[in-house]
């Protein structure tokens, strides 16, 4: 996954993407981008939580680093397992009626006061029991800190957000005074899900990425870092000071397994009693026959957003017509039925945005793209290229050929590269398959150093990011410590304007009116290629006790510290 990651930016990327078909046996069947969801066995918070015991969970991808801010920090995995576990953060993200809502976190006492004019003023009151895992107190320079690293720090991850920032004010220990420059309207996802709040008592004045990069111990959180196995495990117990529900389990071990058989061998075999799989296709029979002593969920009400990402500044794709011949080139419904058809889900996404995201972008956005090669004849033919003998689309003598980039190791991404790869072949497009691992995607996709890449980006708050991912100011550079996150090198002027509209309004109806218009402008462009919605999976052992349930932001383990385990 990416940390779209997708994050000051509300995304992580996420590179091994689940095989949701594999599910049926566990999901009624529900339309592309729909929201519904099925459980089997879930546990509930009424039942008793025995204290003590280790729980195991199977991790499909390792951090490669652990300093949240720094550009290494891209997958999401890693937030899963240690940010959202020890960084404290303003606001949690929780589920009221049907709706994913945020609500001030244990950190705070209770909601912020909110000045709008004239300029756009938040004070936070951080509770008196907040404090860290050495004992000493959160504080409003905690705030101060993370803002001044964020904001104007070096080889930063993502700045959306904190860049709008003027001041952040410490009139005394216990408040922070936030005063923001240009308004923004997703303030309630800074201070929390892409970075959380860092102790400034222990890094100021320190080098914060050499402190952090291959772990810490200091906690904020209900859990803290026991160890980190390079390649094998890393190890949380509980954090002590914690102010909040303290965890029922001695330690959790997040277990690295390279492949998804892996992970369902270990389930299996009981060695891991927990979770959140990007199945692959060989595991099918085996979860259709059913899991032994083994609970189950399956929810497409995600934050989270599957497409064919291409570089806009990369020749062919440099060329629009180019590009949108390629969306002609493919029939999106017949790839999604292939995929996740015995699911129930039919129809790719419309719109590059991810389901929780509705209100806030045109969801039919990208429908007129379906298979006519009547179209791709014309688009290419008018962008100056001819077929050759061999049938393959050519310019100046040279042949068209695409380079696809996804993650290694991955037999539903497999499968999807090789349905696009014939798709784009009986079009008059020859490509090639290049495979990295999952921890080196990121990086690649980031640097530039690719043509079409098949990826998700993940959600890490509520509201939408686009103008992290697409406005032109966020294209990696040297003049921006190649911080942006517009790895597809996005350059549309009549855009920007609209997704600045949407990150900094404080006018709700205007926001979603401009990411309407956006949307339609993304698919005129052809900026990227939706394919799903990726729905998530969990699988549990029912010696788990406890509320176990997924979370859009930060995943089936937000809540660990409340789960228990039977012997």
């Amino acid at each position: 996954m990416v940390r779209g990651s997708q994050r000051g930016s509300s995304r992580r990327w996420l590179a091994a993407v689940a095989t949701v078909a594999v599910l049926a046996f566990v999901a009624s069947a529900c339309s592309g981008g729909g929201s519904k969801s099925k459980s089997s066995g879930t546990s509930t918070p009424s039942t008793t939580v025995p204290n003590g015991g280790t729980l195991t969970v199977g991790a499909e991808q390792e951090p490669r680093c652990t300093d949240w801010i720094d550009a290494c920090s891209s997958q999401i995995w890693g937030s899963w397992i240690l940010e959202a576990q020890t960084m404290p953060r303003a606001f949690d993200v929780v589920r009221k009626g049907g709706d994913w809502v945020y609500q001030p976190s244990n950190l705070l006492t209770g909601e912020p006061d909110v000045q709008t004019s004239p300029k756009q003023v938040v004070t936070y009151h951080i509770d008196p029991q907040a404090r860290w895992s050495d004992g000493q107190p959160i504080t409003s320079a905690d705030f101060r800190y993370t803002w001044d690293q964020v904001a104007h720090g070096e080889n930063i991850y993502d700045q959306t957000g904190y860049q709008n920032i003027a001041s952040v004010d410490t009139p005394d220990p216990r408040t922070a005074v936030v005063t923001f420059a240009r308004s923004y309207a997703a303030w309630k996802g800074l201070f929390g899900g892409l970075y959380g709040i860092f102790p400034s008592h222990l890094l100021q004045g320190t080098d914060r990425d050499a402190a952090m990069k291959n772990g810490y111990t200091w906690s904020g959180g209900p859990w803290r870092l026991e160890s980190w196995q390079r390649g094998t495990s890393m190890t949380l117990v509980p954090n002590e000071q914690y102010w909040g529900p303290k965890p029922h389990l001695d330690r959790v071990v997040f277990q690295f397994l390279a492949t998804t058989t892996s992970e369902f061998d270990a389930f299996k075999a009981g060695t891991v009693q927990a979770l959140y799989p990007q199945p692959e296709l060989d595991v099918v029979s085996a979860i259709q026959q059913g899991l032994a002593g083994a609970s189950s969920k399956f929810t497409a009400d995600t934050g989270n957003l599957e497409a064919l990402w291409f570089n806009n500044a990369s020749p062919p794709l440099d060329s629009l017509p180019v590009r949108q011949a390629i969306a002609y080139s493919l029939d999106r419904d017949q790839i999604v039925e292939r995929l996740f058809g015995m699911l129930g889900v039919h129809h790719p996404m419309q719109t590059l945005d991810a389901p929780t995201l509705a209100p806030y972008t045109d969801t039919n956005a990208f429908a007129g793209y379906r298979l006519d090669l009547t179209k791709v004849d014309t688009l290419m033919t008018g962008a100056g290229w001819a077929k050759g003998a061999d049938g393959v689309w050519a310019k100046a003598g040279k042949p068209i050929s695409l380079q696809l980039l996804t993650n290694a190791n991955n037999q539903r991404r497999s499968l999807t590269m090789q349905l696009v790869q014939d798709q784009l072949r009986r079009a008059g497009f020859a490509s090639t398959l290049r495979t990295v691992s999952s921890n080196d995607l990121g990086s690649v996709v980031a640097s530039g150093d690719f043509q079409v890449a098949l990826y998700a980006q993940v959600l890490t708050q509520l509201d939408p990011a686009d103008c992290s991912i697409f406005c032109s100011a966020n294209i990696p550079t040297p003049a921006n410590g190649n911080s942006g996150q517009n790895w597809q090198r996005v350059n549309i002027p009549d855009l920007d304007p609209l997704l600045q509209t949407v990150e900094s309004s404080l006018d709700e109806a205007a926001r979603q009116n401009a990411g309407k218009q956006a949307a339609k402008i993304e698919a005129a462009n052809m900026i990227a290629l939706p394919l799903d919605p990726l729905p998530n999976i969990l699988l549990w052992s029912k010696r788990i006790v406890g509320p176990v349930d997924d979370n859009p932001i930060y995943s089936m383990f937000v809540n660990m510290n409340e789960w228990g385990i039977r012997p």
